[in-house]
C-alpha cells in the first residue's frame, strides 16, 4: 500500500462498503453525493492500490457448526526465515485458522481458529504444533463468549 492518499470521498465510499459490502452503486453514490461513475473509479483505484483487500460475508461460526473458537499462542523455537515461512504456509492450508497475525512479545504469532469441537481441535493441533519441530510452545484461550466482532475502520 504505502501511502495512498485517501479524500473525503473514498473515506466516505469505504465507510459505507465496510458497513455493507453490497451497498449498491447507486446507493453509494447518493449517499457521498457523487456520480456513480465516478464512485464505480473510486472503488477501482481503491483494490488496485490494495486499500480494499477483499469483500466478504461475516458468518457467525455457531451457526455454521463451528461451536469452538480458541485463541493460540505459538512461541516458534527458530526464528529462521525459512522455518517460519514453512509455518505460515501450513496455516495456509487449514481451514479452520481464519487469523494468523505475527506479533511481537513473548510469543511469535497469535492465530484464530474455529473447530467443529474440541476433537477437531486437538486434531487439528497435532497436525500444525506437534508435528512441526519448530513450534516451541503453544497456549490455547477458549472464546467463551462473542461481544463485539468488527472488521471495519471508521474512517
Amino acid at each position: 500500500m504505502g501511502g495512498y492518499d485517501l479524500d473525503r470521498l473514498d473515506r466516505n465510499i469505504l465507510n459505507i462498503l465496510q458497513e455493507n459490502a453490497a451497498t449498491p452503486l447507486a446507493e453509494i453514490a447518493e449517499r457521498v453525493h457523487s456520480s456513480p461513475a465516478t464512485c464505480q473509479r473510486r472503488i477501482r483505484q481503491l483494490y488496485e492500490s490494495g486499500v480494499i483487500l477483499k469483500q466478504v460475508a461475516l458468518v457467525s461460526p455457531t451457526a455454521v457448526g463451528r461451536s469452538l473458537s480458541v485463541f493460540v499462542a505459538v512461541e516458534m523455537a527458530s526464528q529462521n526465515n525459512q522455518a517460519l515461512d514453512h509455518f505460515v504456509r501450513s496455516l495456509a492450508a487449514e481451514p479452520d485458522v481464519v487469523c494468523c497475525y505475527e506479533i511481537s512479545g513473548e510469543h511469535d504469532y497469535m492465530l484464530l481458529v474455529h473447530a467443529r469441537d474440541m476433537a477437531d481441535y486437538h486434531r487439528l493441533t497435532r497436525r500444525i504444533f506437534t508435528a512441526d519441530n519448530n513450534v516451541r510452545a503453544f497456549k490455547s484461550q477458549f472464546v467463551m463468549d462473542f461481544n463485539k466482532v468488527e472488521t471495519k475502520i471508521t474512517l
